[in-house]
């Protein structure tokens, strides 16, 4: 039976109707070719877009391709200078932009900020000051070949095509394409279809900026229209959602001869030793689990506690819990805000009846509410008595549910959080930075972070990326950065050497050649005075 815990605020949520449907299915085209938008806190209508057809997602390719001719060979000042233009209009106008996604996504105000205008906002800062340092060229020496010069050169791929997901709707495809533009490339953004109005907020400022028309671009639609992008002729695919989309990404950008990069989500484990600070690790848990409703790919969705503290830590994360404000999220007085899709609340669902089905035992939370306006709210959950063999511990759930599970050492530790088929992030709870560091390195993820939660996808010097079924590639960082990007090499001579591997072929090449490479890779000093004095 599901705690009804008081000190949550219910009182900000409507009651709930039996099955109460939707007003409108999300993400569906309407009738007249547009995508309806309604607010997930209270279901109120937001806006609408057109579809794009498959012609005009080709002419925005086209279009971006033009304009990126002219961008691409501009300087990084110039380029820096049109980008710190969006950041300072976005910094001015953060309130309004903070507002729409809200509205848009569901998300509070606060993480509205933290999570999506200011990561940005930062973004474009670093990009700014370390695009052109980050991709200079890179010198190569050739320990054989001294009399040659060889170096990398980093161009522009042309055009880039970004599949953003619903769950961070501004920051993930606007970070993206901020390290693309200050690369050189062009842009074309495919939203989710069920949050696809503030890619056209964006773009609009990015012209306002001085960003050449046509060079960040928008079209709007489900998955065939991404499909379409895919297939118009982009030069590099960076896609962000559901490990059975992205395979077909993957294999729709290889029948393209095109790379791409795959976000494709996690279960991820957060590990608490026995030495933990417990009040930080509950505080720093309960957010990573709960933070955004549980609606991001690196959310804690598996606790893993040393069992001499498993009671006080779950006692600190339930008392915890039990004091989150949920509610409308448009105001600053809420902790947690709404589902974004009906899509995801059915998961959650279906993940808590099968572990209810199975033993499991709600310790906080467990009520799921879709109000008569069709506003969707999960309340954050956390559960005990939870088994390996459970949904909810096997697949990723994203939504605010939170199971607990045991270890008695560390090996036994390192083999749970790795027994899943997913690995984009791990997080290591111990007061011992040493033995956190020994943990971390044992554990089958793309990031692992010791004392904290989900905090690293904002920093943009960090690669973000996952291994198994979490992704390909990586995003942020001088890696993410350069994966934009052609490389080039180039060699030169400095002079000329005569070389013994030209025409005319004959014995005499043969045997210099010989003797020349057993006396520069011989095994030792006299093996290679043998080879070079000796009879051959």
């Amino acid at each position: 039976m599901a705690d009804s815990v008081p000190s949550l605020s219910q009182s900000q949520i409507p009651t709930p109707l039996a099955n109460a449907p939707l007003r409108l299915p999300q993400g569906v085209v309407s009738a007249q070719g547009t995508l309806v938008v309604y607010e997930p806190g209270s279901g109120k209508l937001l806006g609408e877009v057109r579809v794009s057809t498959p012609l005009q997602v080709t002419e925005a390719v086209a279009a971006s391709r033009a304009a990126q001719a002219e961008w691409g060979a501009e300087s990084f000042a110039a380029r820096k200078a049109v980008l710190l233009r969006f950041q300072r209009l976005l910094l001015e106008r953060a309130e309004d932009f903070c507002d729409h996604i809200t509205r848009e996504n569901g998300k509070t105000r606060n993480e509205s900020l933290f999570m999506e205008v200011l990561p940005v906002a930062d973004a474009v800062h670093f990009w700014a000051g370390n695009a052109r340092k980050l991709l200079r060229d890179e010198k190569i020496p050739l320990h054989l070949f001294p009399h040659k010069k060889s170096y990398l050169r980093y161009y522009p791929r042309g055009v880039i095509g970004i599949i953003a997901p619903w769950n961070y709707p501004f920051s993930i495809p606007t970070g993206d394409a901020v390290a693309a533009l200050m690369a050189g490339n062009g842009v074309v953004v495919k939203p989710s279809e069920y949050t696809p109005l503030i890619m056209e907020k964006t773009r609009a400022l990015f012209e306002e900026a001085g960003l050449p028309r046509g060079l960040f671009s928008v079209v709007q639609g489900r998955g065939e229209v991404g499909a379409t992008l895919v297939a118009s002729g982009v030069n590099m695919v960076i896609f962000t959602g559901s490990v059975a989309t992205g395979r077909k990404v993957n294999v729709a950008a290889a029948q393209q001869l095109v790379p791409c990069v795959l976000e494709l989500g996690g279960k991820d484990p957060a590990l608490v030793l026995a030495d933990a600070d417990l009040d930080s690790a509950a505080k720093k848990i309960a957010w990573g689990a709960f933070a955004n409703s549980g609606q991001i790919c690196a959310s804690v969705e598996r606790v893993y506690v040393h069992e001499s503290v498993a009671r006080p830590l779950t006692d600190k994360l339930v008392a915890l819990t039990k004091t989150l404000r949920q509610g409308e999220p448009n105001t600053h007085e809420v902790d947690v805000g709404a589902m974004t899709t009906q899509m995801q609340l059915d998961v959650i669902q279906r993940h808590l009846d099968d572990a209810l089905a199975k033993g499991a035992v709600i310790l906080a939370g467990g009520h799921i509410t879709v109000t008569p306006s069709g506003a969707r709210f999960v309340q954050p959950t956390v559960l005990g008595n939870v088994t390996r063999e459970m949904a909810i511990v096997r697949d990723e759930t994203f939504g605010p549910m939170l199971p607990i599970m045991t270890f008695k050492t560390d090996d036994e530790a390192v083999r749970l959080a790795n027994d899943s088929v997913y690995g984009l992030s791990a997080y290591v709870f111990s007061g011992s930075r040493a033995h956190a560091e020994k943990i971390a390195n044992r554990l089958i993820a793309g990031t692992v972070m010791h004392n904290d939660t989900l905090y690293t996808h904002a920093a943009p010097e960090t690669p973000w990326g996952g291994v198994k079924q979490s992704g390909l590639g990586r995003v942020h960082g001088k890696h993410g950065l350069k994966d934009l990007c052609e490389v080039r090499h180039v060699n030169l001579e400095r002079f000329n050497v005569p070389a013994f591997w030209y025409y005319p072929y004959g014995k005499k090449a043969w045997t210099n050649g010989l003797r020349l490479y057993r006396t520069l890779l011989g095994n030792g000093l006299g093996a290679r005075l043998k080879a070079l004095f000796g009879k051959h």
